[in-house]
Parts: C-alpha cells; sequence; structure tokens
C-alpha cells in the first residue's frame, strides 16, 4: 500500500447509526518526546478551548462544540497519586515530581479525543502535524513501551447479530490486518493487542444468528480480558456491565457503545504519517462487515481451511485475504 497524507477519513458505509445520528469515532493517541505540559499548549494552540490542569500527570480542554480533550501519562498509580495533590516543597511533593518526570521519560503520553464525527475528526490532522513538530515520537521510538493508536468507533447498531458480523470479518481478517500493518515487533510481542485464538475465529464462522447473552459468553469463554487487538469488552460493559465485571474483575474497562480497536502502530514521528492510515484499516472491517456475501464467502472458506490437528494455515490465510483486498481495492 502506498500511504499517502489525504487529510480526509474514507467513509463508513453505515455513517449513521440505527437513530439517525451520526456515527462518532473517538481516537487515543499514545507517543513520547512531549511532556504532559508541552502536549497541553500545542492542543490548545489549535483548540482554544477551556483548560483544566486536572494534576501533574492530567489535563484536559473542553471545546465548546467537539466535546474535552484529555491529556495524560498513562499510568494510573501516577494518576492517582498525583491528583492527591501533596503540599508543594514537603518531601512527598518533591518525590512525585521526581517521579512524575521519570514518568515522562518511560512512561506513553496520551490524548484521549471525544467522540467526534469522521468530519470533526479532521480537526486532528493539523493536530498531528503540530505535535510532530513539536518533537513527539511513536512506536518506532521506544522498544520497551508499545505506542499505538487506538480507535473507538460507534457501533452502527445495538442489535447483537450486526455486532456478530463486525466480530466475524474482524476475526477473518485479523492475521492479515497484523502483516499488512506492519505491527511493531515490541507491540506484537507485549499483551496488549493479543489475537483471537484461532477456536474462538471458528466458533464464530459456525454462527448466523445469536442472542445478546450469548454473544457475550463466547467473547468471554475465549478473551476474558481488555488485551485483545479489537477489545469487546467497553461494548459488552455497556449492555451488561455485572456480568464483565464478574468475567474479568478490571476497572480500567470503559463502558460504551463503541468497539475498542487497537491495533494501529502511531508513527507520529514519520513525515506525512496521519490518522487518516490507522484508520483505513478499520475501514477495511467496516467494509466486509456490511458485504454480506463476502462475508459469506469468508466464513465458509476459513472453515474449509482448517486442517485436523494443525488449524488453518495463517500465512496462506494471509496471503489469500491480500490478494482479495486488492482486488477489490480496498487495500
Amino acid at each position: 500500500m502506498t500511504q499517502t497524507t489525504t487529510n480526509q477519513f474514507k467513509p463508513l458505509q453505515r455513517p449513521e447509526t440505527d437513530s439517525g445520528q451520526l456515527r462518532t469515532i473517538g481516537f487515543e493517541i499514545e507517543f513520547s518526546g512531549l511532556s504532559v505540559q508541552q502536549t497541553l499548549e500545542v492542543l490548545q494552540s489549535h483548540l482554544k478551548g477551556q483548560v483544566d490542569h486536572i494534576s501533574l500527570a492530567e489535563r484536559s480542554i473542553q471545546h465548546e462544540q467537539l466535546g474535552t480533550f484529555h491529556i495524560e501519562l498513562d499510568w494510573s498509580y501516577l494518576k492517582r497519586i498525583a491528583r492527591e495533590q501533596p503540599t508543594s516543597g514537603t518531601a512527598e511533593h518533591i518525590w512525585l515530581e521526581e517521579l512524575h518526570a521519570l514518568a515522562e521519560r518511560m512512561v506513553p503520553m496520551e490524548i484521549v479525543c471525544p467522540p467526534m464525527t469522521l468530519q470533526q475528526c479532521e480537526c486532528l490532522f493539523p493536530i498531528i502535524e503540530a505535535l510532530r513538530e513539536a518533537g513527539a515520537k511513536g512506536t518506532d521510538e521506544s522498544w520497551i513501551a508499545a505506542y499505538g493508536v487506538h480507535i473507538n468507533p460507534q457501533v452502527a447498531s445495538e442489535d447483537s447479530n450486526d455486532v456478530l458480523r463486525y466480530l466475524q470479518a474482524f476475526s477473518l481478517l485479523q492475521w492479515w490486518l497484523f502483516k499488512a500493518l506492519k505491527v511493531d515487533t515490541t507491540r506484537k510481542m507485549s499483551p496488549y493487542i493479543d489475537k483471537y485464538p484461532e477456536a474462538y475465529i471458528r466458533h464464530l464462522c459456525q454462527q448466523s444468528e445469536v442472542s445478546e447473552g450469548q454473544l457475550i459468553d463466547d467473547y468471554l469463554k475465549f478473551n476474558a480480558s481488555r488485551n485483545r487487538a479489537l477489545d469487546m469488552l467497553p461494548l459488552f460493559a455497556y449492555w451488561r456491565p455485572e456480568v464483565v465485571t464478574k468475567a474479568v474483575g478490571d476497572a480500567k474497562v470503559g463502558a460504551r457503545p463503541t468497539f475498542h480497536f487497537r491495533l494501529p502502530n502511531c508513527h507520529i514521528e514519520r513525515i506525512g504519517w496521519q490518522l487518516d492510515t490507522a484508520w483505513r484499516s478499520w475501514w477495511v472491517v467496516e467494509q466486509l462487515a456490511n458485504d454480506t456475501a463476502a462475508l459469506t464467502y469468508w466464513k465458509d472458506a476459513f472453515l474449509a481451511a482448517d486442517r485436523p490437528l494443525l488449524g488453518v494455515d495463517e500465512s496462506a490465510w494471509t496471503d489469500r485475504v491480500a490478494s482479495w483486498l486488492n482486488d477489490r481495492a480496498w487495500w
């Protein structure tokens, strides 16, 4: 794929929800090279909103039209103790400042954008450029930190069978996605973006209709963790919080009616890289999920490709999917 700066997101095939509202997308961008304050200054120069200095480790900008942008060091422990705000000049405050300074060198900086329509998300293009010019570094910068771009597309429908089709589409594409996106070795070795197990893909391919409860139970049987390239826990916690809490017990699961796609690298340091590059990988999932004939073909193909004891040949499958996507000009 030839990457170019388009300054335009490929449009959703289903741009509206069942209720007729434009679907929204929330981006989360991880990087290093800038402090919390430097990141705030870059964003504020473009957004010009109301700034809230939450703590040493967190800031927010409230934009009147777009919503609230959060800037934070992605370390729960530091954020918690920083919010306690020990008295300036005390040993505790000095220690907190030293810990904060260390974290800014070792812990990912994260910008969590509010849910916006695709057109509104175009405001992020000049912000990415400005962050790069200010010294932001992405996935290639660190061999210990797994910087990435998380994409949170609002579901088009909360119907369980519709969500099933998205899960099927992603699972059939996941091996190809890892290769096509050239997912960084550090990120692949980390637990944060694990693939769905092959047994779960086979299970999904055998389904055509499923209840909400069964969809959640099946997912949790194979994937009782936030650490998946496509993390469904936010949506399932939105539907049935008690079920997800009992199975996972992770306080970081944020309930919301979205998919949580965690796979793309963040190459903010590369000239020409933009969020539309990361977005296109999710766009392919959207395309397959909403093409009934193609989805049926690939489900049947995956089941037919299964080999006794060996399973599906991942390399051959990836090549086959890549060729098909190229023929359709989806990639």
